[in-house]
């Protein structure tokens, strides 16, 4: 964890972003994955390690916001606990590491919160996503399940959004670290991407160098040879000569700040002119992002530059007709790129999607757009200086939305389908970098940018 003047004034901005009432941050509880005592992987609430930094199961927070206090609600283990697990520090210690001086027992949350309520306090909470939160808050606000979303304050979500997406100077130095991390995995999967090996081998140890380095994948592993489809975590193909693989990966480091690239090679070692037609397309788009990327402006104006750049690319090779502009503004090139440019990132992988995309990519100023392709990109609003995104332009050919838009005709004017049909059995191309905002642009995030080029794949593939 950071220092415990990182959390101490974490949460003295969030008080002073609210005007009364207290604030309930949940921790999460462990997740069985058979049985009580056989269970996953623990992974804390962002939020809570944001504020609270605890990475241990079954505490929740409270941050009064008149009185100025904050207070730590969570049990000390007890002798059946220290037999299996070892002594575990005491919480007035783990407390008092994160700079917090009050501690209860986790029950005694209840009173307070509803002591609170009695006096016609705010309770200000986050949208929940476990089941158990979603029961715990039910029993402590006094609502139904179902009803709890009319209670969610969004006063509270819009306070975290603006103070969780400017990124602090030590948050940007662990998302590096995670980054180091993802670069050794996708280097790792070009080294062993070969004819005759199964997806699952270069899966598995991918993400043994994400465990080893004492994190965790920030997402499950996307690797295929069948790219187009776009969040592919079947891994049961044997690669194939003439396919590409996509890897989509990255890690969580022990603190769990995120990294996530993806890169697409050639299984053989070695790039087809078709292949290579449609990579350097991507590749152009992806550069062109990273160039226009900074503060001030607008992550859609930079998603359409890309898409911009995807149509005339295609365009150039005869998939796509017509004037360029004009397919872009209809949406055309969204048959090929069905996704958005890229997303914010940090603590978690899509940072703060808990709270509602449409609160962490947009705002008052910049709405989401309905239009297919453009609809599904996740960031839109203006950029600012230690914002963390991706870049993660693609183009794919998906069998099924290609017959679909053909039956229907739709933007049949600006694509050539008799020429869509020669790449029916393509796959996809995405390529994804980590970059920050900076004060006059943005930078790429890692020591040195994963190979990426023709010619560095080619070069790492067969070194």
């Amino acid at each position: 964890m950071f220092n415990a003047d990182v959390y101490i004034e974490r949460r003295n901005k969030l008080r002073k972003s609210l005007n009364s009432g207290i604030i309930v941050i949940l921790g999460n509880g462990e997740s069985p994955m058979n049985y009580k005592s056989n269970t996953y992987k623990f992974r804390q609430d962002s939020n809570f390690l944001y504020f609270f930094g605890l990475d241990h199961p079954g505490y929740a927070g409270v941050i009064d916001i008149e009185e100025g206090t904050d207070c730590l609600y969570g049990d000390d283990v007890e002798i059946d606990d220290i037999i299996w697990m070892g002594p575990q520090p005491s919480m007035i210690e783990q407390a008092a590491s994160v700079g917090v001086k009050s501690v209860h027992p986790f029950k005694e949350i209840y009173s307070k919160v509803t002591a609170s309520i009695r006096r016609g306090r705010k309770v200000h909470f986050l949208p929940p996503y476990r089941a158990e939160n979603v029961l715990l808050l039910e029993s402590l606000i006094g609502v139904r399940s179902e009803q709890l979303p009319n209670y969610v304050s969004k006063d509270l979500i819009k306070a975290v959004v603006n103070l969780r997406s400017v990124k602090e100077k030590v948050e940007i130095e662990e998302i590096e670290r995670a980054c180091e991390i993802g670069y050794h995995m996708h280097v790792t999967a070009m080294k062993m991407c070969k004819p005759g090996v199964m997806e699952h081998d270069i899966a598995g140890f991918i993400e043994g160098i994400a465990l080893g380095a004492n994190g965790m994948v920030s997402f499950p592993i996307i690797l295929s040879q069948n790219a187009q489809t776009l969040h592919n975590h079947d891994h049961s193909q044997k690669l194939t000569k003439g396919r590409v693989m996509l890897t989509d990966a990255g890690t969580e480091t022990a603190m769990h700040y995120a990294s996530d690239f993806t890169r697409t090679i050639p299984v053989d070692g070695k790039f087809t002119q078709k292949q290579k037609d449609i990579y350097n397309i991507v590749l152009a788009a992806n550069n062109k992002a990273i160039e226009l990327a900074k503060p001030g402006i607008t992550y859609l104006s930079v998603h359409l530059e890309a898409a911009r750049i995807i149509a005339q690319g295609l365009t150039d090779l005869g998939l796509m007709k017509g004037d360029v502009d004009a397919a872009v503004k209809s949406g055309a090139h969204a048959l090929f790129f069905p996704h958005g440019l890229g997303h914010m990132m940090g603590l978690d992988v899509h940072d703060m999607e808990d709270l509602g995309e449409n609160y962490v990519g947009y705002d008052d100023e910049i709405q989401r757009s309905t239009q297919f392709g453009t609809a599904a990109l996740r960031m839109g609003r203006k950029l600012k200086q230690g914002f963390v995104v991706t870049v993660e332009p693609g183009i794919y050919f998906i069998p099924a939305l290609i017959e679909k838009w053909k039956s229907e005709k739709i933007n049949h004017s600006f694509i050539n389908f008799d020429k869509v049909s020669e790449y029916l059995d393509f796959g996809g191309v995405r390529l994804e970098d980590d970059i920050v905002i900076t004060d006059n642009g943005c930078r790429i995030l890692g020591k040195k940018r994963t190979p990426i080029t023709v010619e560095e794949v080619e070069a790492t593939m067969n070194g």
